[in-house]
């Protein structure tokens, strides 16, 4: 397939950038849902008189539809986009980009989606989307997952309904990594786990601790039979998909005093996942306090994913990547093409 784009390249320049282009038409407006002319035009970096020209195109072809409200994608026409994908991704270089990233970590599978998902809602959606995917084929009816929080997290079991084959899982566990009491309910693990579970028809557990605990409560917990049960099937579980957070938006997020966020500044920390805070080298320079997964339950569970995008997640993925325990990474073009430039500054 590469040897043939190649090809198409030299011999039919004009003809591929036409491809790309009515591509990244159809794929932006089956990201939007419905959207306007002037709200796609902008998005595309496109004028208006070009896009009303390629679109005029797609809706004779049937491949979109176009109403008072806006334009949406037909049926035909996603059909169409989805086939379209894989080697669309290879024609604007993404594969050849997952192939290095994987080699350069380590990695087992690398999934790069289209866009920047910090700037825009739709890809996230589709980094999302293309998480619940991934997890799903990794996942094995009897198995035990562990998912961290987070609004990219929360946007995984949004979109794992709409995936063919979702379910059900009856005998999966879903189960929180960790505590996650104070922070917004709509992207703490527990409500992540449970919304994943209900959607894939699998069962869960919660851990209903707070994400941060001085030494006297953790002490307390633990002793607690109860919550000891739960942190036992999590320690058990085989499959982890996580986030990954930017050190410093996440000790404030967290709460953590001025002195504790300076600290975390002096030890060269740019990294936060389950609690632990890395260097750029992928070292660990702090922990929390919490209950749930250690490191050392980490580093023995048998597949591991990474999901995070956009360009200024890039420095974080760097470092939880180089602390070498990831399986799997899904990230957003603008994260991979930071990663990148980490790469290419390492040789």
């Amino acid at each position: 397939m590469r040897n043939l784009l190649e090809i198409q390249e030299q011999l039919l320049p004009d003809l591929m950038n036409t491809l790309k282009r009515r591509y990244s038409i159809l794929h932006q407006i089956k990201l939007s849902g419905m959207v306007g002319r002037r709200t796609l035009a902008s998005s595309l970096s496109m004028t208006e008189r070009v896009l009303r020209a390629e679109t005029d195109l797609l809706k004779a072809q049937g491949l979109i539809e176009i109403e008072t409200l806006g334009m949406r994608i037909s049926s035909a026409g996603l059909c169409l986009v989805e086939e379209l994908e894989p080697v669309m991704n290879e024609l604007f270089g993404l594969v050849e980009l997952e192939e290095k990233i994987r080699q350069a970590y380590g990695l087992r599978k690398v999934v790069i989606i289209p866009g920047d998902s910090e700037s825009s809602p739709e890809v996230k959606r589709e980094l999302g989307r293309a998480g619940a995917r991934t997890l799903l084929s990794f996942v094995e009816d009897g198995d035990t997952i562990a998912v961290t929080g987070g609004s990219t997290l929360a946007e995984v079991a949004e979109q794992m309904s709409s995936l063919p084959g979702g379910g059900p899982l009856r005998s999966t566990w879903f189960v929180p990594a960790r505590g996650g009491l104070g922070e917004s309910m709509e992207i703490q693990a527990n409500t992540i786990a449970s919304k994943m579970a209900k959607r894939v028809g699998a069962e869960y557990r919660l851990l209903h601790v707070p994400d941060l605990l001085s030494e006297d409560a953790y002490q307390s917990l633990v002793q607690d039979q109860h919550i000891q049960e739960i942190v036992d099937v999590i320690r058990r579980c085989r499959v982890i998909i996580h986030g990954i957070g930017d050190a410093m938006e996440m000790a404030r997020r967290r709460k953590l005093d001025e002195g504790s966020i300076q600290n975390l500044q002096a030890d060269g920390a740019i990294a936060e996942s389950f609690g632990y805070y890395f260097s750029e080298e992928g070292e660990v320079v702090h922990k929390m306090l919490t209950l749930g997964l250690r490191l050392e339950d980490i580093m023995r569970t048998e597949t591991i994913i990474g999901i995070a995008g956009g360009q200024g997640k890039g420095k974080a993925i760097h470092a939880v990547l180089k602390f070498g325990h990831e399986d799997i990474l899904v990230t957003d073009e603008a994260a991979a093409l930071e990663l990148e430039k980490e790469i290419d500054a390492a040789i």
